[in-house]
C-alpha cells in the first residue's frame, strides 16, 4: 500500500526487486505491482520478504528509509538508514550538550510540554464527554497540582542527577493519573484499565503501542536526515541501543497519539473484532485486515503531524549549534 511518501509492505512470501527508478513486486514469479521510488521518504515491512540488495543500494542512494516490523506483534526489528548525514559538527556539538546544564533545562521543558498536552486532551474529553466528568476533572486536578510542583522545581546544575530525578518522578505521577483518566473514555469491552506494554494486554494498548512505535521513527527519521545522532539524548540518557534523542522528542508528541486512538475507537474504526490474542503468545495484536485498514488511518494522521516533527527536530538542532546555522 503506497500513501504518498510511505510504502507499507506486509504480504508474507513476497519478492521486491528494483526495476529502474521503481520497485517491483513478485509472488510466484510473477510480478503483482510497481511502485516508483520518486515520491518515498520511507517504507515500513511488516513480516517476511524478500528484498533483493540492489534494492538496499537504491534505497540508500534516494535516502529512503526502512522500519521493519515483526509481522504478528509488529514489534521493531529493525532500521536500515542508508548514509549518514555528513553534518559531523552538529553531532559533536550535540554531545558538547549532552554533558552540560542544557539537559537540564532541555528536560525541564520537555516535561512541562508532555504534562500539558496530556491536560489539554482531558480538558478537550470533558468538553465532549461531560458524562464522565468525575474521572476526568480528577485527572486534570491531580496534572495541574503537578505542574505547580514543576514549576517550584530549582534547575541546579550542580545537582544533575536529582533534579532528573525529580523530573521523572512527577513525569510519572502525571502519566499514572492522566491514565487513569483516559480509561474511562474507552468502552468496558475494549478491556483497557491501564497502559500495558510488551506485550499491550488489551485492543487499545495494541493501538497506543503501534502508534508510538511508529511516532518513534518518524522522529529517527527526522533526527538522521538533519545530521543529530538518535543515541545522544538529554532527558533520556544514553543507553546501547536506544534512540535516546527521538525519546526525547516523542515524549512531546504521545498527547497527539493518545488523541488519535481515542479517535478511533470513539468512531468505531476498530473493535475488538479486530485483534487477536491467543495462549501460545501473550499479548493482543491487530489482525492482519485490520492492520490494512489502520495504515491509511496513520497516514492521514501522520501527514498532518510531520512537518511538526520537521520543525521541532530542526529547532532542536538550531539550538544545540546555538548560532541558528544549521545545514540541512
Amino acid at each position: 500500500m503506497n500513501f504518498m511518501g510511505t510504502l507499507y509492505i506486509d504480504r508474507k512470501g513476497i519478492l521486491v526487486k528494483l526495476d529502474g527508478n521503481a520497485i517491483a513486486f513478485y509472488v510466484n514469479n510473477e510480478r503483482e505491482g510497481m511502485v516508483p521510488l520518486a515520491p518515498l521518504k520511507r517504507i515500513i515491512v511488516v513480516g517476511s520478504c524478500i528484498i533483493e540488495s540492489s534494492v538496499f543500494r537504491k534505497l540508500s542512494d534516494e535516502g529512503i528509509a526502512l522500519l521493519f516490523l515483526s509481522g504478528r506483534m509488529m514489534r521493531f526489528c529493525g532500521m536500515f538508514h542508508g548514509r549518514l548525514h555528513n553534518n559531523g559538527l552538529l553531532r559533536i556539538k550535540q554531545y558538547e550538550k549532552s554533558l552540560d546544564p542544557f539537559v537540564i533545562e532541555f528536560s525541564r521543558e520537555i516535561v512541562q510540554r508532555k504534562i500539558a498536552g496530556q491536560s489539554n486532551l482531558l480538558r478537550e474529553a470533558l468538553e465532549r464527554r461531560p458524562d464522565l466528568r468525575f474521572p476526568l476533572t480528577t485527572g486534570i486536578n491531580i496534572i495541574r497540582n503537578i505542574e505547580c510542583s514543576l514549576d517550584n522545581v530549582v534547575v541546579n546544575s550542580e545537582l544533575r542527577d536529582g533534579v532528573l530525578d525529580i523530573l521523572r518522578g512527577l513525569e510519572g505521577s502525571a502519566a499514572s493519573a492522566y491514565f487513569s483518566a483516559y480509561t474511562a473514555l474507552f468502552p468496558a469491552s475494549l478491556g483497557f484499565t491501564k497502559r500495558t506494554r510488551r506485550p499491550p494486554e488489551d485492543p487499545v494498548n495494541a493501538l497506543l503501542s503501534l502508534s508510538y512505535t511508529l511516532l518513534h521513527y518518524e522522529i529517527v527519521r527526522e533526527a538522521e536526515v538533519i545530521g543529530l545522532d538518535p543515541t545522544i539524548g538529554f532527558y533520556h540518557q544514553f543507553e546501547y541501543g536506544r534512540e535516546s534523542v527521538a525519546c526525547d522528542l516523542v515524549e512531546l508528541y504521545r498527547s497527539e497519539a493518545d488523541r488519535f486512538v481515542w479517535g478511533l475507537c470513539r468512531d468505531r474504526q476498530f473493535t475488538e473484532r479486530d485483534f487477536s490474542s491467543d495462549g501460545e503468545r501473550p499479548g493482543c495484536y491487530l489482525k492482519k485486515g485490520a492492520r490494512a485498514r489502520f495504515y491509511p488511518l496513520y497516514e492521514e494522521w501522520a501527514k498532518q503531524m510531520r512537518p511538526v516533527f520537521v520543525e521541532e527536530v530542526r529547532a532542536l538542532a538550531r539550538r544545540i549549534m546555538g548560532n541558528g546555522n544549521v545545514e540541512i
